[in-house]
Order: structure tokens, then C-alpha cells, then sequence
């Protein structure tokens, strides 16, 4: 298949496992990717799971850091080209408390790597983007919802929806679509780590909660996100912007 053929992409939250799956599903269609991620320790890792060759590279990033960011697009460039998908997919989760206990460090932690991250990452890429290009944003289903105590991650969640209907009013003379996935809980670490702090605040397994609240009752897993991802970079997409593509076993139904 060919869906990516000579098309140059970044991901950014490039060593984690949503990250990792777009990375290859991305190359198997044709493309050239370059991974953004914090950790080099862990982005080798992830090159080395890809299994190198010369249609990856990788680039070590603080997201929310505008120098980082110009430098990861500058880098971008540099080994391959003017750029045809942006994935804004770097995360984090914060905690979760009362409102009158929520540490604002840890909000304005998480807001800087959603949203300014994404901000970034779409101010500094798009003046080096093709016509007819792809911006893929991670929001969540939390995106969509209200919760108690999840402040900071579901107001992130919900900013990267305006950011996103904002670009693709922008960039659609360019042809260049800009949308939002939507996951639901997805079987990884990430989500792992949310659901043992969630289960000390509920007082039982957070898993099997977020199980009892998906209509299909189970997690999906990150090459089935991976796939969705795949479909608003590409063509197959060619009339879809400004859209919100859930993907949350139809937990927001």
C-alpha cells in the first residue's frame, strides 16, 4: 500500500505507544517520519523497534519549548523535505483532585504541553507544509466530557478542539485539513498510570470502571487508534476538516 508514498511526517509523543503505531503504520504506507519525543533514551528505543533505515529519523524535544519546536521542524526539513503531516500527539495526564487542592503547577504543565505544544508545533510546521496537507491533533474523549478532579487534562483536551477548528478555517485555502481524534481509554502505560490514580480516588480497579462506561466494553488498543490516524493524515480524508473523529468504542454516545 501506498497511502504516505514520499510523504515526510512528524510525530510528536513519537516514542509512545499511540506515537509508535501511527510511526508504523506511516512507514509501511510510504512515508518518511521523523519521531519528536522528550526522552533520547527513549526515542532510540523506538528507532530501533521501527528498525532504523533511512525513512526515520528522531529529534529530541520539549514540545512546549519554542526553540525545541523550531528546531524539530528545522530538522524535519533539513533530512526530508517540506513537510506533509503533522501529528500533534505529545501528552500528559496531570493528577486528579478538588478543585480547591489541584496543584497549579501541574495544570499549567499540562496545558503547555496540549495545547501550547500543539499551537507550536502547528505555528512553526505550517510555513513549511505542502498544499493539501494533514494536521492530526490527540485530543480524547475527555475532550468531550466533564469529569471531577480532571482539570487540567480535560480542559487541555477541550482547547485543542478550538485551536483545531481555528486552523482548519485557516489553512483551507491550502488545502491543508485539520482535525482531532477523539480516543477512548486505549490498553497502554499511559493509560495504566491514570487508571491507578483514578482507582485511589474511586476506591476500586480503575480498569474495570472505564470497562463498565465503553459500550464495547474493553480499552481499544493502539494500532486499532493508529489505523484512524492513518485516515485523516492521508488522502482518504481528502473532504474531511475541522472534525472530531471519536474513537472511543462509543464511550461518548
Amino acid at each position: 500500500m501506498n497511502a504516505l508514498g514520499n510523504k515526510t511526517c512528524i510525530i510528536t509523543g513519537g516514542a509512545g505507544s499511540l506515537g509508535l503505531a501511527a510511526a508504523k503504520l506511516f512507514l509501511a504506507e510510504g512515508a518518511r517520519v521523523m519521531l519528536v519525543d522528550l526522552n533520547p533514551d527513549t526515542l532510540a528505543d523506538a528507532k530501533a523497534e521501527l528498525g532504523g533505515g533511512g525513512n526515520v529519523d528522531t529529534c529530541s524535544a520539549d514540545v512546549s519549548s519554542e526553540t525545541d519546536v523550531q528546531r524539530y521542524v528545522e530538522a524535519t526539513c533539513t533530512r526530508f523535505g517540506n513537510i506533509d503531516v503533522l501529528f500533534s500527539n505529545a501528552g500528559n495526564f496531570g493528577t486528579v483532585a478538588p478543585i480547591e487542592d489541584y496543584p497549579t503547577g501541574i495544570f499549567d504543565a499540562v496545558y503547555a504541553v496540549h495545547v501550547r505544544g500543539a499551537f507550536l508545533a502547528a505555528k512553526h510546521a505550517v510555513p513549511h507544509m505542502n498544499d493539501g496537507g494533514s494536521i492530526v491533533i490527540t485530543s480524547s474523549v475527555a475532550g468531550t466530557r466533564g469529569d471531577p478532579g480532571v482539570y487540567a487534562y480535560i480542559t487541555a483536551k477541550h482547547a485543542q478542539t478550538g485551536l483545531m477548528r481555528c486552523l482548519a478555517k485557516e489553512l483551507a485555502p491550502r488545502r491543508i485539513r485539520v482535525n482531532t481524534i477523539h480516543p477512548g481509554p486505549i490498553d497502554n502505560a499511559f493509560q495504566l498510570s491514570v487508571e491507578e490514580g483514578l482507582a485511589k480516588e474511586i476506591g476500586r480497579d480503575g480498569t474495570e470502571f472505564f470497562n463498565e462506561i465503553i459500550p464495547l466494553g474493553r480499552h481499544g488498543s493502539p494500532d486499532e487508534i493508529a489505523r484512524s490516524v492513518l485516515y485523516l493524515a492521508s488522502d482518504q480524508s481528502s473532504f474531511t476538516t475541522g472534525a472530531m473523529l471519536m474513537v472511543d468504542g462509543g464511550m461518548s454516545a
